[in-house]
């Protein structure tokens, strides 16, 4: 079972960056609950998120397989990543984008981490049944 993280715990940054790649191969239901922690940051600042795949954890393309709505202040915000209609990605890795405007300094900072974690089969299987009975 799948639980790790894309982005380390209280990681700091303050420019562009990649996470490190995070192999996939072996779980089971591909489905998996991504969530992009946000500790500190300062203010008239933004953090884009995006997370790719890749084949071989070499190789990784331009568009990301998802992307979190910017964020601009401290908080927690889950994200679904279902690789199940894509068998071929083996590795996946956040990849970040930081802005800064207004006065001051003009480096952003922002720590933050980006967990990922297995949704088990068997609780995918409850939850799509469940929303299946509700249309």
């Amino acid at each position: 079972m799948l639980d790790t993280f894309l982005v380390p715990e209280k990681t700091v940054v303050k420019a562009k960056g990649d996470g490190p790649a995070v192999e996939v191969r072996g779980a089971s239901s591909r489905v998996f609950l991504l969530t992009l922690s946000i500790e500190d940051v300062v203010e008239q600042e933004s953090l884009d998120v995006g997370i790719f795949g890749s084949m071989d954890g070499n190789a990784w393309p331009s568009k990301p397989l998802e992307t979190f709505p910017q964020k601009f202040y401290r908080g927690q915000h889950p994200m679904l990543l279902d690789l199940s209609q894509t068998p071929d990605i083996k590795f996946v890795r956040a990849h970040w984008e930081v802005n800064r405007w207004g006065r001051g300094d003009g480096v952003p900072k922002f720590e933050f981490s980006v967990s990922i974690k297995e949704v088990p089969p068997d609780v995918l299987k409850e939850a799509t049944a469940e929303a299946r009975s509700l249309a």
